[in-house]
């Protein structure tokens, strides 16, 4: 996994590999949002919603531990051995949206999280230890906040922004 010197190369790489993602969506339809392919596992609605789900609960760790609330990764309703049922919840809880919305929603909590990362100190950032959410998602891994970051956000927005473009050149 990549590693980064600082809070503002990490907050850069999102941008880049984020504006990159996001501007596929730019020029597919409306109409088009629900079309299904065999060759691609997600319509760009779901794409999107995969996005805004896991972008949703990096910031709602974050946050329940501030407010000192007991943080249960990934999520209140999903254990990690239940993701597919947990990614099927983000399509039935966003992908009805339009494609705008998801967009809009997609860059505020992108914008969220600059600002969470704006907010932790660097020792907080990439140092292990440094929040409950982090030690207690993984059983046998320790994962400083920045990899969560970086693997809901870099990584995704890199895979996922493939997988759009091999549906656009299909559709389109």
């Amino acid at each position: 996994m990549r590693s980064y010197e600082n809070k503002e190369e990490l907050k850069n790489e999102i941008k880049k590999t984020f504006e990159k993602y996001i501007s596929e969506f730019d020029n597919i339809p409306e109409e088009l949002k629900d079309k299904r392919l065999e060759e691609v596992d997600r319509t760009p609605a779901e794409n999107l919603a995969y996005q805004v789900g896991w972008t949703t609960l990096v910031l709602k760790w974050e946050e329940d531990e501030k407010n000192g609330l007991k943080v249960k990764t990934p999520s209140d309703k999903f254990k990690w051995n239940q993701l597919g049922e947990l990614y099927q919840w983000f399509t039935d809880t966003y992908a009805h949206k339009s494609l705008k919305e998801l967009k809009e929603i997609l860059t505020r909590n992108v914008e969220d999280i600059y600002l969470m990362i704006d907010k932790l100190s660097e020792e907080e950032l990439f140092k292990p230890h440094m929040r409950k959410w982090a030690d207690e998602a993984t059983k046998t891994a320790t994962w400083e906040v920045y990899k969560f970051i970086h693997v809901n956000t870099v990584a995704p927005f890199g895979t996922f922004r493939t997988k759009i473009r091999k549906w656009k050149k299909i559709v389109l």
